[in-house]
């Protein structure tokens, strides 16, 4: 599919409103209405969620394609929205508009392209149940930075869920980041710039496979090197993980936040250092936004807030 993103969304949108439909109707599976949607304003709202989609996709995946798009976009786009703060409500209504989504490309494809091209986005029921879990969302917004990031992570059970949880506070890393490392992303040490000290220098594999670094303390760095040399790789079980976050928290008697939490106390960490510098507000939040892999400032002051 060729056309803007703000175009692309509207051919599918044309695709699933039934002006007057009933609820009957599209909730009957052998009805032309089956699955439709009725509602002007919901429309809209659905609309505005594609184009948003449809331009992450473009900006980190390189896809400008919306029918080539899936599952693992859907992933990273969902869990992009969850760092930035979202609430448990809005996280939902993204759910809902991504299986409108599915069910959209499935009719544009069968009925312009004459292709009965296979699209399964069901990865967002395993995102919102874990997210609800875990306390990755919350009912309304507040910051989310542990009090002291230290302490959770000395207390954790597991050695192995120990570094990981340094590798996301200190170098502001996501999970995704943190559960897979290999001996080639271990790239020795560097001074950083900001704070003059040398630290550990770990290649992550962003979206769309782009590579970034993060920095790390040469303590967590040298762990995560031994390990890697006697076991060839760093790998840990992400839920298996998330449990130990939120045991630790109940354990402690700390508000649970999920391993995210742990880059909102990066972020908050990081401009400090930036600040200390010399460098102004606006400067100090687009480079931590960068840091972060964020490519807006935006999303990144949500962790500044509250």
């Amino acid at each position: 599919m060729r056309g803007s993103p703000e175009y692309q969304a509207s051919l599918l949108i044309r695709k699933l409103f039934r002006e007057g439909s009933k609820k009957i109707e599209r909730t009957d599976p052998t009805h032309q209405h089956y699955q439709k949607l009725s509602s002007y304003n919901t429309a809209d709202t659905y609309k505005n969620t594609l184009i948003n989609l449809i331009y992450f996709a473009k900006d980190n995946w390189k896809i400008k394609d919306c029918t080539k798009i899936n599952s693992d976009v859907i992933e990273d786009y969902l869990y992009e929205k969850i760092d930035s703060g979202i609430s448990q409500q809005y996280l939902e209504r993204l759910s809902s508009a991504i299986g409108k989504f599915e069910i959209a490309l499935k009719q544009f494809m069968r009925e312009e392209i004459g292709e009965n091209r296979h699209y399964d986005f069901s990865i967002r029921f395993a995102i919102v149940n874990e997210a609800r879990r875990t306390g990755m969302v919350v009912d309304n917004y507040h910051n989310r930075a542990y009090k002291n990031p230290q302490q959770l992570i000395d207390s954790l059970s597991n050695p192995l869920h120990k570094i990981a949880a340094f590798v996301e506070y200190e170098g502001g890393a996501r999970i995704s980041a943190t559960t897979l490392i290999k001996l080639d992303q271990l790239l020795g040490y560097s001074v950083d710039p900001i704070i003059g000290i040398e630290r550990g220098l770990i290649m992550t594999r962003e979206k769309g496979g782009i590579r970034k670094e993060v920095m790390v303390s040469i303590e967590t760095y040298d762990q995560l090197k031994r390990h890697v040399d006697v076991n060839g790789l760093f790998k840990i079980d992400r839920q298996q993980y998330m449990k130990d976050i939120r045991d630790t928290c109940k354990r402690l008697d700390i508000k649970p936040e999920g391993s995210h939490g742990l880059r909102w106390s990066y972020a908050k960490r990081r401009m400090m250092e930036y600040s200390r510098a010399g460098y102004t507000y606006e400067q100090s939040l687009q480079a931590v936004s960068w840091e972060m892999k964020h490519n807006r400032a935006n999303i990144t002051e949500h962790y500044l807030g509250g």
